[in-house]
């Protein structure tokens, strides 16, 4: 075996998280945690993801637990809240677990909804966070160039900061924006950026203006500094509802740009029930720390996943990491 994956498999800890509001389908949410000479990492692709998608994720774990990692320009990273697509009157309670949070991601375009929901939501977050507030739209690719169109046109009352992934397509980005033009309403490029084989090919094609970038998904803060500049665009950085550990990767990502005009969906902690680490990740007057963090020894064991969950986690990692090997 591998040296590199002999110590992987000999440190890691798989755990099943809870989550405090069902988010992307699920009620908990599954990690594999290791350490590295560097210190810990995460490795979290979504369980429908294959090994090739899969793979790029265990690079960044890798990366951020074997390598130094860049310089911070910044000790503390301004979040938004992230709001799943909750029925109106939970939003209230949902937005009361992210504490100074000036900037609220709202979920749209979920299957199974209607554009009234989107909009009854979306007045719900307008009601709680005042006019001074900033609200952004997030309806991971869900909609088409005319629906999210009349989506625009239907959501245009409550002063919208950017739509994220509006269309699944760049072609269809490009459209959407050419007929907002006259909006000055912004397109952020989230899929099209973590999920492409060239993922500057957005940019390139005047599809976006903004790019929203994932450290996990972009193969770790190094790469995706290097896509940064190489886009051009100003950017946000997200999470992929990591626990503290992996968000700690996304706040060195985010430390490290030489610019940060926006909050970044670095919150998300909040949205589990519960931690790997003592003192979990959250907002706190509506900004993160920046800094490596260890996870606690009990809650690890609190949290860990089931045998047969923990097998199907260690040999995804010898499969990615073979993906890897192969690359190479």
């Amino acid at each position: 075996m591998d040296a590199q994956l002999a110590d992987i498999l000999g440190s890691v800890r798989v755990v099943s998280l809870p989550l405090a509001t069902r988010f992307r389908g699920v009620d908990h949410r599954e990690a594999a945690l290791f350490e590295g000479p560097e210190g810990w990492a995460e490795f979290s692709p979504f369980l429908e993801y294959g090994d090739a998608e899969a793979a790029t994720w265990l690079a960044a774990a890798i990366d951020f637990a074997w390598a130094r990692q860049p310089a911070p320009v910044r000790d503390a990273i301004p979040v938004n809240a992230t709001l799943p697509a909750v029925e109106a009157e939970r939003v209230p309670d949902v937005l009361a677990r992210y504490d100074g949070c000036r900037t609220v991601k709202v979920k749209v375009a979920e299957p199974g909804q209607e554009l009234g929901d989107d909009v009854a939501r979306v007045r719900a977050v307008r009601a709680a966070i005042g006019p001074e507030g900033r609200i952004r739209l997030d309806a991971n690719g869900g909609w088409n160039v005319d629906e999210a169109e009349h989506a625009a046109h239907a959501l245009a009352e409550f002063d919208l900061e950017y739509l994220e992934q509006p269309c699944a397509t760049v072609d269809e980005l490009v459209e959407l924006r050419a007929r907002l033009r006259r909006w000055d309403l912004p397109v952020a490029a989230d899929e099209s950026v973590r999920k492409a084989q060239d993922p500057v090919a957005v940019a390139r094609a005047g599809a976006a203006d903004l790019l929203v970038v994932k450290a996990q998904p972009l193969g770790g803060a190094r790469r995706a500094l290097e896509i940064v500049s190489e886009a051009g665009l100003p950017a946000v950085v997200s999470s992929a509802l990591d626990t503290s550990i992996g968000l700690s990767q996304g706040a060195t990502l985010a430390a490290a740009l030489p610019d940060l005009p926006y909050d970044c969906g670095l919150g998300t902690a909040s949205l589990l029930a519960a931690d790997v680490v003592a003192e979990p990740l959250v907002p706190r007057g509506g900004a993160i720390s920046v800094g490596r963090l260890v996870p606690d020894g009990a809650l690890l064991d609190a949290h860990a996943a089931p045998p047969g969950r923990r097998d199907w986690w260690r040999e995804r990692i010898a499969r990615c990491h073979a993906v890897l090997a192969a690359r190479a």
